[in-house]
This record gives structure tokens, sequence and C-alpha cells, in this order.
């Protein structure tokens, strides 16, 4: 391995390292082990597909889950009062009425159209635009859910092959880990890098978006590469 390439690699475990990797990993949710752990990992992405502090969303999470709600298409087993009453308990004020109500009706599309395990779109939808496509009509969902969710199936699901998160494009490019060929793709460029490294592609893409996170507003300011100012910091529940 050229100098270079091994210095980019050393980073690239010290970024995953530091800040952590995958946002489902850190929630105890391993998508590679069942098609059961996908679908923890799609109520997550639910609750956190909000505009809300991702801290909130990742306590919401965890009182569902205590409580016995552990996917979506539990949730329809919950009177509609019982939800509201958990995501307050969570702090998920701002938003627990319409996610009381979204969650019913994705436990109602799941059961109806998928029979009750989101999970077999896995297999069923291989092409990337139709898998997006029919996440995207789930109730509530949505581009940015979507995307969350897809990003952490990279490898598993056959579609799950959402463009890079332009975040974590900009924080790659911040810290010089992006091959500077004209033309080169960005997603395989980390895909290599990742490889070189002994790391998943994912944690190191979901590393680049808590960098991203962690200081864009001192980026400006932020000299970028082993040098950047956003390295070294506790890993943060920013929205993923």
């Amino acid at each position: 391995m050229a100098p270079a390439q091994a210095a980019g690699a050393r980073l690239a475990r010290r970024l995953v390292e530091e800040l952590g990797g995958r946002y489902s990993r850190a929630l105890g949710v391993e998508v590679d082990r069942d098609g059961d752990e996908v679908e923890r990992w799609a109520l997550a992405a639910t609750l956190f597909g909000n505009r809300i502090p991702g801290v909130v969303a990742e306590r919401a999470f965890r009182v569902l889950t205590e409580a016995g709600v552990t996917t979506l298409a539990a949730a329809g087993g919950r009177t509609w009062d019982e939800l509201v009453e958990l995501l307050d308990r969570a702090g998920y004020v701002r938003y627990d009425f319409r996610t009381a109500t979204r969650l019913h009706a994705l436990a109602r599309v799941i059961r109806d159209e998928h029979g009750g395990r989101l999970s077999s779109l896995g297999q069923a939808v291989r092409d990337p635009a139709e898998l997006e496509d029919r996440l995207d009509a789930l109730p509530g969902w949505g581009p940015v859910t979507v995307r969350l969710f897809l990003r952490e199936l990279r490898g598993l699901w056959p579609g799950a092959e959402p463009p890079l998160d332009e975040r974590a494009l900009g924080a790659a490019e911040h810290l010089g880990l992006l091959e500077p060929r004209p033309g080169s793709d960005p997603l395989a460029s980390l895909r290599r890098l990742a490889a070189e490294a002994g790391i998943d592609v994912r944690d190191l893409e979901a590393a680049l978006v808590r960098l991203a996170l962690a200081h864009a507003r001192r980026k400006g300011t932020c000299p970028g590469g082993e040098a950047c100012h956003g390295l070294g910091r506790a890993p943060g529940w920013a929205a993923p």
C-alpha cells in the first residue's frame, strides 16, 4: 500500500473509532443478523426521520422497545393513546400525535402490503430505484428516511444502493480521503478505502456524517485532514 493510501486508511479507522460508525449498531441493532433486526431498524429510522434531535429519537426508540414495541408492525398492537404516552415519556413531544398516527398507518401497510414484514422487500426488490420508490410510498417516510434506512443496509439488500450522503461526501473531501482523479466515483473510492482500513464502508459513511454534524459551524476555520477540529470528539446523536 502506498504511503498516501496507508495514511488515508489510518485516518478512516481513527474517524470510526473516535466518532462511531453505524447508527443502527449504536442502538444495539445488528441488521446483518436477520430480518428481525431489519424490522427494528425500520422503527428507528422512522423516529429519526422527523426534524428532531437525534438523542430524543434514540430515547424514543429505547422507550418503545422496552415497552414491547420493537417493530413498526408491533405498533399496530397498541392504541393511539398508548403510543402517544410512550413518545411523550421519551420527550418526543413535538411530533407525538403525528408520529402515533404514522406508526399505526405504517403497521397497517406493512400488514396488508408486505405480509407483516417490511424486510420482505429485501430480496423481492433488487432494483435500487424501485426499492427507493416502494419505501418512499410508506406513510410519512420520504427521501430522508428512505436513504437513512438503506444506507445501513448496503451490501445486505441487493437493491440497497442509495447515493452517498452529501454530508459524508463533504466530510470526506474535507479530510482529503477521496481520490483526486477526475470522474472518480466517491462511493467506490470510500469502498476501497474502507477495505484498505479493514472497516465496513457503512461505518465509514456514518462516521463521516457524524463528523459533518459535529463541527458544521466551524468548518470554515477548520484546517481539515488529520488536524480536523471534529476529530477527537465523543460520538454524538445529531440527526443521522
